[in-house]
């Protein structure tokens, strides 16, 4: 069990956010001894209920004066929520003198993402206004990117839904990315254009909440500019063959070139048929490893001591085979 380690000065800290992402973090980090504010579009009564010590503020993201004095007093804002929302939530973090601040870029490889970003949703912009803020010569505000590949929990029984995550991305359902494991069916890229299998880096985003909480106890002050951490790094042959050994049972996927992939995507745009166009896109970024996590640190960093030594990441297999098991 994960015990506090001794910190110069509790911190107050922050969620953007009440979907499941934000539910997951602040349930790991009122273990600790920080207080923890979740702010919120909607009532979410939920947090205060399930977690002592979490308090809930009602804001409207798009009213950076209302963000700046909710903000106020805070030491770490972490966001989960994207877009112009998360632009606006960086302006207000600045002006209300937050020390730190965690983007929501979770899923995904930063330095692999292209220059032209078909999934970028103000990312790109998010990125270059945070290290603006961090170069500032006055109230200066640093930043630190937690990448953890894919959350294994796309692949769950009703897919990110039943976590309530994935709304903002298209991502909600089993039918939305590679593999429905329920239905025992997928559609999948094996690699880039190159013919080099590509590989795909998982974790459960219960472990991404752990870890997080525990980096917190350790300090903030040292943080990288990015941590990474993995719970499994598989080929996506080998995810599908996983799932097939789990489940017991054959899937009827169909494994597809780069190159018919690009040219649906053509036709896609064309026929202005969006759904699918970004279903492929994500096809694609995965052929091109952007959810592949190289040189992990995040567990190496907190594990350096006996106070936060947790238990590592879980494996793809043993969380399939404790969500799913096999088929009847």
């Amino acid at each position: 069990m994960r015990q506090p380690a001794a910190q110069p000065s509790m911190m107050r800290i922050a969620i953007a956010g009440g979907g499941g992402l934000a539910y997951v973090l602040a349930g790991q980090i009122t273990l600790g001894a920080n207080a923890v504010l979740v702010i919120s579009q909607h009532a979410h009564p939920e947090f205060e209920q399930d977690f002592p010590g979490c308090q809930v503020a009602q804001v409207d993201f798009s009213n950076v004066d209302e963000l700046r004095y909710t903000l106020l007093g805070v030491d770490l804002l972490i966001s989960t929520i994207s877009g112009s929302q998360q632009l606006d939530l960086i302006d207000a973090a600045r002006q209300a003198r937050v020390r730190l601040f965690v983007p929501s870029e979770f899923e995904g490889d930063v330095e692999h993402r292209p220059a032209d970003d078909p999934l970028d949703r103000h990312s790109h912009a998010a990125r270059d206004l945070l290290d603006h803020w961090a170069q500032s010569t006055t109230n200066n505000m640093r930043y630190t990117i937690f990448s953890c590949g894919i959350f294994m929990e796309r692949f769950a029984p009703g897919g990110l839904e039943q976590y309530r995550m994935g709304a903002g991305s298209g991502l909600q359902t089993p039918n939305d990315y590679l593999i429905n494991v329920g239905e025992a069916t997928g559609e999948i890229v094996e690699g880039a254009a190159s013919g080099r299998p590509a590989r795909v880096s998982l974790t459960s985003v219960y472990d991404l909440a752990r870890f997080v909480a525990a980096a917190i106890e350790v300090g903030p002050a040292n943080w990288p500019r990015e941590y990474r951490i993995r719970g499994d790094s598989l080929t996506v042959r080998d995810i599908l063959a996983t799932c097939e050994a789990v489940r017991g049972i054959p899937f009827s996927a169909v494994s597809r070139s780069y190159q018919d992939v690009e040219a649906e995507v053509v036709q896609c745009e064309q026929a202005q048929y969006l759904s699918r166009w970004y279903y492929l896109q994500r096809l694609l970024q995965t052929a091109n490893e952007r959810y592949h996590i190289r040189r992990p640190n995040l567990v190496e960093d907190v594990n350096r001591t006996e106070a936060t030594r947790i238990a590592p990441p879980t494996r793809f297999r043993r969380w399939l085979e404790h969500v799913w098991g096999p088929a009847v």
